[in-house]
């Protein structure tokens, strides 16, 4: 399978929208109540929210296509623009979800090295995330490439309140 990543444009704020839709619905709807994902997704996944995130220039978007077709997509914030720690020295990657058909074929690490790289091309130490405390395959997943759990943070769903684990790697010790 041929692979490719590039950063993604404003012109494609509606693949960005439908993708983003798509994935997180995919990830967490059977984990979530129905009436907490329909608030969150519209809130968080509505054009104009996408576009002000795109326009951000701490944030950056970028798509994976796997054989020309979009597969998944990735977002990093650096600070001030970080859900959380706002280290200038460190990237965030806020969103990392790739299409159920695509899943296990190792395009989600992929994304993951990507972000690393982008962070050792601008001088970070380290990368980290938010991962849901009951994603219980994310946080293996994460584990597995070498992230750590370094505290956590709320994560607001809806109505709902959440944790999320803050895990991170550094990037030098990343290969």
């Amino acid at each position: 399978m041929k692979t490719s990543i590039r950063k993604c444009t404003l012109d494609e704020l509606k693949t960005l929208l439908e993708i983003s839709y798509e994935t997180f619905v995919d990830a967490f709807q059977s984990m979530n109540i129905k009436e907490t994902m329909d608030k969150y997704v519209e809130e968080a996944f509505n054009m104009e929210k996408l576009e002000e995130e795109l326009r951000n220039m701490d944030s950056r978007f970028f798509f994976l296509y796997a054989d020309d077709e979009l597969a998944g997509y990735l977002k990093i914030n650096e600070s001030p623009s970080q859900t959380d720690i706002n280290d200038p020295d460190s990237i965030e990657v806020e969103r990392i979800y790739i299409k159920k058909e695509f899943k296990g074929k190792g395009l989600g690490r992929q994304l993951i090295n990507y972000a690393i790289q982008l962070a050792k091309e601008m001088k970070k130490n380290y990368v980290w995330l938010g991962v849901w405390e009951k994603n219980i395959n994310a946080i293996a997943f994460y584990k597995r490439l070498g992230f750590y759990e370094d505290g956590r943070h709320p994560f607001k769903m809806g109505d709902e309140l959440q944790t999320d684990f803050i895990m991170k790697k550094t990037v030098s010790d990343s290969k």
